[in-house]
């Protein structure tokens, strides 16, 4: 009897399961479920589904016919998919060099000391960011009219009509500019907050050492400003892949048609698959297509982002 009792005495007791660690790690998991199931439901699953789906050939009434690689083959053969493709990255650079180098020039003037009523400019400058696409597409399309303000200023100058609604080189303007106007404030913020976080010790120093205010921008501000540039340029380029709502509202409103080859992006090609064609098994393949586009870009823009600062760790 006393050996067995030395026995349990000796045997080590049983932990419960749901200790307070567990319990704690549980409840943590719990509060943030939400966020996966919404996530799993609306961005996972649609994924996984046109992945699916680009693999057959659905009208979305009938039933699937499995066809392989054929979509993607469509796709590739047809030339307006590739016209979309060249206007995207044609209206992306016209849309985002201009808009980045004003949200510069902006954020310094914020930042600086010559502009008064800092906390106003801001509000402003961020405004285009919450107004509805929309609204704005529509105001800027009566601005490119046939007998708008752009072709009256442009005739007060002394120059010809542009066609906005259906020049080639007219229509790529008219939108690269709703794209300048509504995302230049929301990049000024950002490198704003970039410049407050340099510190004015390095600013001091240099103008002790005589450096005028260009050799402080390129060895100061620029440097130290390096993420944030390359945050936003990423940012930037993948809004500018998925361009949808501008040139569909405005070659719409202006009678010309969303899809017309001046204009059609490759979201808006996408669209018209889908939803005008109803072949959504090309639809799916241009929407992986475009997926696989948009991680080359990103990829692309962290390799230059990790030279770039291997170069300036290298310098330093």
């Amino acid at each position: 009897m006393e050996r067995s009792i030395e026995a349990a005495a000796a045997r080590p007791l049983k932990r419960p399961w749901m200790t307070e660690n567990r319990r704690g790690q549980l409840t943590a998991y719990l509060f943030i479920s939400p966020f996966f199931l919404l996530f799993a439901v609306f961005g996972l699953y649609p994924i996984i589904f046109t992945i699916y789906l680009s693999f057959f050939k659905w009208d979305a009434l009938g039933p699937m016919t499995y066809v392989g690689m054929q979509n993607y083959k469509w796709v590739v053969e047809d030339p307006t998919f590739w016209i979309s493709f060249g206007n995207t990255l044609l209206i992306s650079a016209m849309g985002t060099v201009p808009q980045l180098i004003i949200a510069l020039v902006l954020a310094v003037m914020l930042n600086s000391g010559l502009t008064r009523m800092k906390k106003g400019l801001r509000v402003l400058y961020f405004m285009p960011n919450i107004t509805s696409i929309v609204a704005v597409t529509l105001v800027f399309s009566t601005f490119f009219g046939n007998h708008g303000m752009g072709n009256w200023l442009l005739n007060t100058l002394g120059f010809d009509d542009v066609a906005w609604n259906s020049g080639w080189w007219g229509v790529k303007i008219a939108i690269a500019s709703m794209v300048i106007w509504r995302w230049t404030g929301y990049n000024a913020i950002i490198y704003l907050s970039g410049l407050q976080s340099i510190p004015t010790d390095l600013y001091e120093a240099a103008r002790i050492d005589g450096a005028s205010r260009s050799q402080q921008m390129a060895y100061i501000t620029l440097p130290l400003l390096k993420p944030f540039i390359l945050f936003t340029v990423l940012l930037s380029t993948i809004g500018s892949l998925q361009l949808f709502t501008e040139p569909y509202v405005f070659l719409g409103q202006s009678g010309t048609g969303s899809t017309r080859q001046e204009g059609i992006t490759m979201v808006i090609y996408l669209y018209s698959e889908a939803f005008r064609n109803s072949f959504f098994g090309t639809a799916a393949a241009t929407a992986v297509m475009l997926f696989l586009i948009t991680i080359l870009f990103s990829v692309v823009n962290m390799w230059v982002s990790n030279r770039l600062g291997g170069d300036t760790e290298g310098r330093g």
